[in-house]
């Protein structure tokens, strides 16, 4: 028996300032997808996805949801008038014996539920709409770029969570090793047309290229009908009077078909110049050591970072890598330990809150109001590696058109910011680049060209990024920052240092002593006979605890009342069975304390 569609799309037509975002669009989503939807910046992904919520509507066309089925869309900008807390947005329009989900996801997700929504980042404020969305498990989920904002253990919960749920999903990210882990299909956003494979992302590259090679031979094939066609005409006229007016008209019909084809969007040109060359010894940091209120950062933590490398760092988000990163150039004053920078350093920082664009300003503006570049007030030319250009023309390489150079960088998307910084960074000489998570809403193809300059780029990178796949293609030495100060220094990238570091988190003797390549590291006993690991879990019980026995007292209020299995079944039933739940979560806890406890106690 057939299943029938969680939601179907049918001749979709929309059309922004003239020219058509989509025609002739018609989508299913059957119950269980795992879709993995891509495409350029620009291309319509996002607009794809409101259509799909039904927040955004077509010019023409129709979206039908099946009865009874839940769409849920995660909001890029939450809106939260209204509302105190992250907590108090998250659980809207939850029932009251539902609201404990918040909490779960919360812990998941990293982000403090009591937080202000008035002082909340905007990081905050997205994983907020994220939790809002799991504890609500829609039917369907259409998650914008979930990943943004989330450290590498929270993207690791967040794909175990999609791993394991019954409901149907469709994803927009720029981490390849997320997408590859999720999806078992493949929508593909490509000059206006949206095309559907019934692969997973870890196929979409072989494909796209093959679609793209079978474009090329037909481009090809039509081109020389239309070369011999012409020769015909023109040679026909000496051997004729009067031409077979059926071929002319053939042959201006193939030269509108040509015309009617659409070009596919070139890649950016980027490229890193290395300009003069540093010392060989880039930076050599010897027992940095830093607190903040009584929270380590790092302790005696040693680095050389030699001329050409490319270090990645990574761990939690709060944990101190940007700190890390500044002591390291000089910016930021350790407690203890020092730092020597080497000599002829061209420092250049790409920074993840993209301070250095004025949103209110055009991005003609942004490019010609730059002192680093060499130019000021309203020049229409900058000097880009030492060479002069006009401002139009270098953001052309950049595939912004000029319509966009003189509108405001607050109506770009995400990923067009972050190419729109890279120009700018890209303007200048540098010998050593600072990229703090550069990766962020860039598209596939974007992100295979930075990757590639990197490599072939003559200076050195020190690199902030969550994205997997990306800090296994670029860097060369990973410095892992775990926790309570410590950091540690291994060779390679991710996959390098998951191997060599054998598991979880672990609490190193030496924090900046590298481990062999095929070591693993076993993980320190505390002087309790517990592991770093079983410890940590020891102290946070308690709180574990707290909250549940909270969240059973809220239920039982609730079933108190006696109205309630009356007037209310449903309500009633789902609050019977969050209690059963969360009274088994209790014992479970109470158990895995019990257990700790006496093994602490020798």
């Amino acid at each position: 028996m057939a299943k029938t569609p969680l939601l179907q799309l049918s001749d979709i037509a929309l059309t922004f300032g003239g020219d058509p975002v989509f025609e002739d669009l018609s989508l299913v989503v059957q119950p269980g997808d795992r879709v993995a939807l891509v495409g350029r910046n620009g291309s319509g992904k996002s607009t794809l996805m409101k259509v799909m919520a039904g927040l955004v509507l077509p010019d023409s066309g129709t979206r039908v949801a099946a009865p009874g089925v839940q769409v849920g869309y995660m909001e890029q900008d939450p809106k939260m008038a209204g509302f105190a807390t992250l907590g108090d947005y998250a659980a809207s329009g939850l029932d009251i014996d539902e609201a404990y989900k918040v909490d779960m996801v919360a812990e998941g997700l990293k982000f403090d539920p009591a937080g202000d929504v008035n002082t909340a980042s905007g990081g905050e404020r997205r994983r907020a709409a994220l939790a809002k969305l799991m504890a609500e498990a829609p039917e369907l989920m259409l998650l914008d770029e979930p990943t943004n904002h989330l450290d590498i253990e929270a993207i690791a919960w967040l794909e175990n969570e999609l791993k394991t749920t019954r409901a149907g999903f469709v994803l927009i990210s720029h981490d390849r090793a997320f997408l590859r882990a999720l999806t078992r299909a493949t929508l593909w956003i490509d000059r206006g047309q949206v095309r559907r494979a019934e692969q997973g992302f870890e196929h979409f590259e072989a494909w796209r290229d093959k679609i793209w090679e079978e474009e090329d031979q037909q481009r090809h094939k039509l081109n020389r009908k239309i070369k011999a066609e012409a020769r015909w005409a023109v040679e026909g006229i000496s051997a004729r009077r009067k031409r077979n007016q059926g071929r002319v008209r053939a042959l201006q019909e193939l030269r509108a078909q040509r015309a009617a084809q659409i070009t596919r969007q070139g890649t950016a040109a980027m490229a890193f110049d290395g300009g003069s060359t540093s010392g060989k010894k880039v930076i050599e940091a010897v027992g940095l050591t830093k607190a903040f209120d009584d929270k380590p950062i790092v302790k005696a933590f040693d680095l050389t970072v030699q001329r050409g490398d490319r270090i990645a760092f990574v761990g939690p988000n709060g944990v101190g890598k940007t700190t890390l990163i500044k002591m390291l150039l000089g910016q930021e004053a350790p407690d203890a330990g020092s730092v020597k920078l080497g000599t002829n350093l061209d420092i250049a920082v790409f920074d993840q809150t993209r301070a250095a664009l004025n949103e209110d300003m055009t991005l003609w503006e942004n490019l010609a109001n730059d002192p680093e570049l060499g130019v000021s007030g309203k020049s229409d030319q900058i000097m880009v590696r030492g060479t002069p250009k006009h401002v139009v023309g270098y953001l052309k390489e950049f595939l912004f058109n000029e319509a966009q150079a003189r509108a405001s960088v607050r109506s770009l998307s995400g990923g067009e910011k972050a190419r729109l910084l890279l120009a700018r960074l890209m303007a200048r000489e540098s010998n050593l680049l600072v990229l703090d998570e550069p990766t962020n809403d860039l598209d596939i193809e974007t992100l295979d060209l930075l990757q590639d300059i990197l490599g072939d780029y003559d200076g050195t990178v020190l690199l902030v990024s969550h994205d997997r796949d990306f800090l296994d293609r670029v860097a060369t030495t990973t410095v892992a920052m775990e926790g309570n100060g410590q950091a540690v220094v291994y060779a390679g990238g991710w996959s390098d240092y998951r191997a060599q570091r054998g598991g979880d988190f672990v609490e190193a003797k030496e924090a900046s002593k590298p481990l062999a390549k095929k070591e693993k590291p076993v993980e320190k006993k505390a002087a309790t006979g517990l592991s770093f690991t079983e410890k940590h879990r020891l102290e946070e019980l308690p709180a574990v605890i707290d909250k549940i026995t909270a969240e059973i007292a809220k239920l039982e209020e609730l079933l108190a009342d006696p109205a309630l299995f009356t007037q209310q079944p449903v309500k009633f039933q789902k609050a019977t069975d969050a209690l059963i739940a969360r009274q088994t979560a209790l014992s479970d806890a109470e158990e895995e304390w019990l257990v700790l406890e006496g093994k602490a106690a020798g």
